[in-house]
């Protein structure tokens, strides 16, 4: 007997990952073919498993999109295959999205589907730029109707004398035709002073709002350039975005910045900087992957027995370390009577996580602060093990050595430079100043920007710089470039906090 396929009609949210449901996630991972919309967010799909088939289907206002009997005949084919599919739209699939149009060419095949709906633009983006749908102080009622209804009728279908007595009346898909509509609701008996605005790209962080009348937004949005995706709200709450608007008045809202970490560590850094506003731009300097082989590690983990300390430098380290334990059929009992020192809060978080004490973990977050904490013992003939990246800074073993110390340094982790395609688009966008702020969180971020960006000091000099500390800082200032931005605490959180101070004094 045939295995029966399924599709899932998902709907995606309006933009804002944070908004994607849960069941939406958990069906997304189980797909075996993704068919998604010009309006997801590409964020969603990382929910996706790796084999997936993933397939775009357009749907992009005045560009060439895969027609909709393609997308029905796609659907039905994956599913008579076997397949789990997962047919992703942007904002809730039967509200606008032509899900019931789907649903019902699926149900004429006999093929199982299910509905996950999905948070509407009609109710987030207007909340995302302060406007509540409804309030007490004006009005109990809304509409949402489309302003792009279909192109075969010849006149409009939407009751116009009813909408102009609605307090407020949302238009999805509307931009096109916002003169007209507006007309049609001054003709119908609605006031030409009517509160209306018009929300672009609404949830994601370079959403745009303009605010005018009914016999104004249509010339305030072209003036100011607004394209689709966007929606049009009428009504008196309207108003109300002059008290209500929260997401606009982030202290990073509208800020362009690029996070260099590598992908695996950049997604705290990340988050924190979205939630104060910034649009982040992912520019991974390095990728972090195993060594090319891992001889020495295995050798110093055969060898445990012998250290009497072992210094993690890095969260990456740990990882890695611990990682390679495990595969040589090892555990933490092998680091049983061994002093742990790390840099930094978060390494010494890592290593607790595995049920290991950290013996010494010095105030400042660098090499320095541990080499002179052992300043302070004697470690003469003492047997220390450093785990950590390739090419990390001599000094910290150099000066171990210098104290007496028998130094044994293993890779346990190598960088990758990032892909020449995307170092041309990040080259193009600090060449216009579409960049805020370049972040550089280690020293090897900062050389491989320098190495890999062609006239690197003329790009940057057009941006703000943030660096986590002063062993960051000093490349830059090795080749006359002085940072806006230094840390004088070596934290993810520091740095944040310092780019929204920095940015907040300009006001």
């Amino acid at each position: 007997m045939n295995k029966k396929g399924i599709v899932y009609l998902i709907g995606a949210g309006p933009g804002d990952p944070g908004l994607f449901t849960i069941k939406g996630q958990e069906y997304l991972a189980k797909a075996d073919v993704i068919v998604y919309d010009y309006l997801v967010n590409p964020e969603i799909l990382k929910y996706a498993k790796e084999e997936a088939e993933i397939i775009y289907a357009g749907k992009q206002t005045g560009a060439k999109e895969m027609p909709q009997e393609e997308i029905n005949q796609l659907l039905v084919e994956r599913a008579k295959e076997g397949r789990i599919v997962a047919r992703l739209k942007g904002g809730d699939p039967f509200i606008f999205g032509r899900g019931g149009e789907e649903a019902e060419v699926l149900y004429e095949h006999g093929i199982p589907f299910e509905v996950v709906p999905g948070v509407t633009s009609a109710s987030a983006v207007p909340a995302y730029a302060g406007i509540p749908l409804t309030h007490r102080d004006f009005t109990s009622s809304f509409a949402v109707v489309t302003g792009h209804e279909d192109p075969s009728k010849e006149e409009s279908n939407l009751p116009w004398e009813a909408l102009a007595k609605i307090g407020t009346v949302v238009f999805l898909m509307g931009v096109g035709k916002i003169k007209e509509s507006m007309k049609k609701l001054i003709e119908s008996g609605k006031s030409p002073k009517t509160p209306a605005a018009i929300i672009s790209w609404g949830t994601f962080p370079n959403q745009r709002t303009a605010k005018g009348s009914i016999e104004t937004i249509g010339e305030i949005a072209k003036q100011r350039g607004i394209k689709p995706p966007a929606i049009i709200v009428v009504g008196e709450v309207v108003n109300l975005r002059e008290k209500l608007n929260w997401f606009e008045s982030k202290p990073l809202f509208g800020k362009k910045i690029i996070v260099t970490r590598a992908k695996k560590q950049a997604s705290y850094l990340v988050n924190l900087l979205e939630e104060q506003g910034a649009e982040v731009i992912e520019f991974p300097m390095i990728d972090i992957v195993p060594p090319q082989n891992w001889n020495d590690v295995d050798r110093a983990i055969e060898m445990l027995h012998i250290y009497n300390w072992i210094i993690f430098t890095s969260v990456n380290g740990v990882e890695f370390f611990f990682k390679r334990l495990r595969e040589t059929k090892k555990d933490i009992r092998e680091l049983k009577g061994i002093n742990i020192a790390t840099i930094g809060e978060k390494t010494a978080k890592a290593v607790e996580n595995y049920g290991l004490t950290v013996n010494m973990l010095p105030d400042e977050y660098k090499a320095e602060g541990i080499i002179e904490s052992f300043e302070k013992s004697d470690i003469k003939g003492k047997k220390i093990l450093i785990p950590r990246a390739k090419d990390a800074r001599e000094i910290l073993p150099h000066e171990l050595q210098k104290m007496g110390a028998e130094i044994h340094v293993v890779t346990v982790y190598e960088t990758k430079k990032p892909e020449p395609e995307k170092v041309k688009e990040i080259k193009e966008m600090l060449n216009r100043g579409a960049i805020d702020v370049v972040t550089f969180a280690s020293s090897g971020t900062v050389r491989n920007f320098l190495s890999i960006i062609p006239k690197y000091k003329e790009l940057l000099l057009k941006s703000t710089i943030a660096c986590i500390g002063p062993i960051t800082a000093k490349p830059l200032r090795d080749i006359g470039i002085e940072p806006q931005i230094i840390c004088n605490k070596y934290t993810i959180e520091e740095l944040v906090r310092e780019i929204v101070a920095y940015f907040q004094m300009k006001i």
